[in-house]
Formats: C-alpha cells, structure tokens, sequence
C-alpha cells in the first residue's frame, strides 16, 4: 500500500471509528431481571444509557466493531511516517504543515464541492479582512472534507504557508496561542483550527483568533461539528469579528450533484449528511437503520447541545435544562424530543392522510391492488391505533427518568434545535379565516425522519391491533404506511426548499374548510402568487389538480394574495401540460432552486 493510500485509510478508519458507540456494555439486574447499559466518559464523567433489549445485539456488534477498527488504525499508524512540519518541536498542539497537508487532502482530489464551498474559498484566496472564518455544522455535513479541498487547489507556495491544527480536549486556549505565534514568526497565512470548541475556554478567549492573528494578515478558519456553541461564540466573543457558514442543510441537488446519488425516494429515505456516495451509499448510509439514525441524533444533536450548554453555563443558557443536565439525563431527553417531533409527523400522517383523497387513500389503494387486494385497513380501527402510537410514545424511558420532561423542556430544547437548523417552521395559513394560523415543524435531514418514523411503524405492527394479521398483511400495511410517509415528506422538502431559495416570498400551506393548496408562493412585492399540489405519485390524474381548479378556492385565493401567475403540479413523473396545468417533475423544479 502506497503512503497516500495509507493516509487515506487512516482518515476513513478514523471516521468509521467516530461513528461508533465507545465504551462498553454493562449489566445489571434488578429484582431478578437483568438490564443493558451503555456506559462510556465524557467530560471527565462516567456515563450511562439504558440499552433495550432488541437492540443489545446489534449495539454489541458495534463496540466489537470499534474495537476492530482502533487495532487496525493502530496497527496502521505505526507503519506512516511522522508527519513533517515547520518546526515540529515548536508546536504544542496537534499542527500539520508541507507535505503532510497535501498527504491530508490526496483523497479528496475527485470529490465534487459542495456549494457553499465557494464562500470558503473565497474568505480564503480573498484580501484579509480582519475577521475569521467559522464553518460549522452537524457531523458528517463536509466541513472537513471542504477545508482539505481547499489545500488540494492550493499552489506549492501558498501551501508552504498553510497550517492545520487538530484541536482535543486536554488543549487550551494558551497551547493555541503559543502555536500560532509559532506560526506567524515562521511566515504562515492560513491556519485551520478543527474541533476549537472541544477547549474548555475557547468561549472566554475567542476574540484572540480575531483580534490578534486575523488582524495581522493571518487567515484564520475555525471548524467543528458544534453548531451550537459557534453561535454563542458568534452572539458574544466574536460579534461582528466572524464569517459564518452552516453546512447542516444539504438539498436536493446537492444530494444528487455532489453525491451522485439520484431520485427523490432516495433523498427521503437517507438524505441529511455527505457521508458517502456510490452503490453502497444505501447499506452505509447514516440513516440506513434505527440504530444509525439514534446514534447519529445521540453523537451529533444530543451531545453537542450537551456540550456547548455546559460550556457556557455562565451566561445562563440551560435555563430550565439544568436539572437534566445535572441528573445526567440531558442528552437522553434531547433525543426524546427530536424522536417525538418526527413520531408526532407519523401520527399525522395516520390518523389526517388516511382519511385524505389527496394522498390516494391507503386503504383503497389496498384494495385495489392488482396483485394482492386486501380489505385489511377497512377491518382496522383507526383510532386504536392512533392510540396504540400514542401509548408508545407515551412509554418510551420512562423507567429511566429521574426527572420529567415537560413541556417547558421541550419548548427549549426545541429552541436550540431550531438554532442547530434541524428544523424550521413552515406556516399553515387558512381562507377564508384569516386569523386561524398553524404551522408545521420540517426536518431539515429527511433520512433521520423517515428511519424513526419506519421503526415506530414496525413497532405497531407488532402490537396488539395487528396482532391477527398474517406476515403477508403486515408487510402490505407497512410498505402502504411508508408510502404515504414519503407523500407527507416529499410536501415538507419542497415547501422547506422552495422557502429557502426564496427569502423575500412567503411560502406556506393554505388549508380551506375543505381541501388545500399544498404549497403557495406568494410575492408581495408583486402581488401575486402561485399556487401548487405535490404528489408522490408518477401518474398524471385530474383528482390531483381538483383544488387548482376550484373557482371558489382561487378567487378567495386572489383576493388575499393577487392574481394567480401559475398553477402547477409537482410529482414523479414527466413534465407536461395537462388542461392548463402545469405538472413538473419534482426533482426537475428542486435541482432549479437556489438559495
């Protein structure tokens, strides 16, 4: 194997190695019965999490997992040359210079850069400006991937004077201090710092990196997958001394362009992270099973509020978090919250799109199955298993709480989602009531919420309501259910892209006391909109334009908000002009966005 091959391997061990659980599993028992934990340190504290008994199996597969691959690294390791640098003994912290930066971004040579790529790129090769540059962004979003792009474009010369700095946790503040005077003295101008927020006091002494290095010419970019704690850094130490990039948020296109990955089924089903492209995308992928999606909202969401709040405790950020945190428990709850937001969506979907004609009727479609008609949603009661969902969700941890999650709770930590840009709001407006409003939480990674959203279906069918169902049966209703997900989901993308890339149009659903108009575009300095219904459907059928030609509908549509310029459908199937509307497929209208 080649030096640059080795290089490589250790950089992918290492995110492999990252996305796994470490620590070990511990048993205890209670009254005769035993119980799984997972117990790990983190912040110089021993931690714990209850471990059910279905997933015990798959859990003890990935700690052997992480073992395998930590001897295998470690065996890799000591086969690659020491990394040479300006001055090695000069240095405290961890600093890559020469040859080991372009050893750093050899692999990454045929990646396609993601768009905000740009930004970067041009704070870098760009006039000083007195300010750094923050990137920052949820795990597995090519912040990383994007900073070794750039010394991979890098000339020989401007590569001599470049730097890069793997912040860890026994760092301080000083050591960095210390290694970039260092730096200047020998003549650097680019210096990358990854993981900043992993110091203790990086909060207190932020301003450092602006005031003293980015003043005196030095292009200082700060990075890390703590989202959360950059925004405080932002809001205080370096308030108008800083450049943000949030990489969270990776569209359609995106998926598609960069990844090389294509169609919208598979956006739903793992979009949400750069993690990896090409044939085996699907088995790898972050949101490819439960287990992988809870790790992910664990590692990346969870902990990083985590972290950042216990960071910055003195300006009073936990507010009322903070008898969870004490107890240990912050972490967990967080993670409820993002689960019951994403089960509340599946709710929804069942007990509102079930008895909906825009989404084709789950159990007529059942029945009208050409090749397996079943009457089986006809023989369900609805309304037990709405209450067979909310059972679940009303017993999940509760055995492990010490202290409630409330209401309260929730509402904060929902806060720091929204700041995270994992979910936004989208507005549900009503006509003729004006004055009734709603809104609708989205998902900005669609493969989290598709993976819990499939588990909490697979957990109802095991339950009591599906009970005389054969295995047949079951199988139908789930692959039934799941399609009318990706209906409701395929709504979310589209209005949540199409408001992103249009920052000075409302956009919203507009629901009526019968019916709605799925998304509306509405242009106020215009003064006019467009109306759209978004299907999931590859077919072309008049049920689905019926609102769009609704005459009362449209004119109370245009009184309120102008005349109508355009009235579409968006769905799978092939661009046409079908009595006047225009049908327009989806992947087609999201790969034209720009944001």
């Amino acid at each position: 194997m080649e030096l640059s091959e080795m290089q490589a391997r250790a950089a992918e061990l290492e995110q492999l190695i990252a996305d796994l659980p470490a620590g070990s599993i511990t048993k205890k028992t209670v009254n005769g019965k035993e119980y799984f934990y997972h117990r790990w340190t983190e912040d110089k504290k021993r931690r714990e999490k209850y471990i059910p008994a279905d997933e015990l199996e798959n859990f003890r597969a990935q700690i052997e997992r992480r073992k395998a691959l930590e001897q295998e690294i470690k065996a890799l390791k000591k086969q690659l040359p020491k990394a040479k640098s300006a001055n090695p003994s000069a240095f405290t912290t961890n600093v890559r210079t020469g040859e080991a930066l372009r050893s750093f971004a050899a692999s990454v040579r045929g990646y396609r850069r993601r768009e905000c790529f740009r930004q970067l790129h041009d704070f870098v090769c760009g006039e000083p400006q007195d300010k750094v540059f923050i990137l920052y962004g949820l795990r597995r979003t090519g912040k990383t991937t994007m900073i070794r792009q750039i010394f991979a474009e890098m000339s020989g010369a401007e590569l001599a004077k470049a730097a890069f700095i793997q912040i860890t946790a026994k760092d301080t503040l000083a050591d960095v201090n210390r290694d970039l005077k260092a730096l200047e003295a020998q003549g650097f101008r680019y210096v990358f710092l990854d993981e900043v927020t992993l110091m203790e006091d990086f909060i207190e002494g932020a301003a450092l990196f602006s005031d003293v290095f980015a003043a005196c010419g030095m292009k200082i970019v700060l990075s890390g997958k703590d989202s959360l704690g950059f925004l405080f850094t932002e809001d205080e130490q370096l308030y108008g001394r800083c450049i943000l990039l949030h990489t969270t948020f990776i569209p359609y296109r995106e998926f598609e362009s960069v990844l090389g990955i294509h169609g919208i089924d598979e956006y739903i089903r793992y979009g949400g992270t750069m993690s990896l492209g090409g044939i085996h995308y699907n088995e790898t992928s972050t949101f490819a099973s439960r287990e992988s999606a809870d790790e992910y909202v664990d590692t990346a969401i969870a902990r990083n509020i985590q972290h950042s709040l216990r960071c910055y405790q003195y300006e009073g950020h936990f507010r009322h978090l903070w008898d969870l945190y004490d107890k240990n428990e912050l972490t967990s709850a967080i993670n409820r919250v993002v689960e019951d937001i994403n089960h509340s969506f599946t709710l929804e979907v069942l007990s509102q799109d079930w008895k909906s004609h825009d989404l084709g009727i789950s159990a007529s479609n059942l029945r009208r199955d050409r090749e397996n008609p079943t009457d089986i949603l006809d023989r369900i009661d609805l309304a037990a298993v709405t209450d067979s969902l909310r059972k679940l969700l009303e017993i999940r941890n509760k055995a492990e709480q010490t202290v409630k999650l409330n209401d309260v709770h929730a509402a904060e930590v929902k806060e720091y989602l929204d700041l995270l840009d994992l979910t936004r709001e989208i507005d549900v407006l009503h006509l003729p009531d004006v004055g009734t409003r709603s809104n609708r939480t989205v998902i900005a990674q669609p493969g989290l919420r598709y993976a819990q959203a499939g588990t909490l279906i697979r957990s109802l069918l095991l339950g009591e309501t599906f009970s005389a169902l054969s295995l047949a049966e079951r199988t139908a209703v789930q692959q039934r259910i799941l399609t009318e997900i990706k209906g409701r989901m395929l709504e979310d993308i589209v209005l949540l892209e199409t408001k992103l890339a249009n920052p000075k149009k409302q956009v919203f659903v507009l629901q009526f006391p019968v019916g709605e108009f799925d998304m509306v575009v509405f242009d106020p300095n215009a003064g006019s909109c467009r109306i759209f219904e978004i299907k999931h459907s590859e077919e072309a059928v008049p049920q689905q334009y019926r609102h769009l030609i609704d005459e009362q509908k449209c004119a109370q549509t245009e009184h309120r908000y102008g005349p109508i310029t355009g009235k579409f459908v968006l769905y799978r199937g092939e661009s046409q002009v079908v009595e006047g509307i225009q049908y327009q497929n989806v992947e087609e209208y999201l790969q034209s966005l720009a944001s």
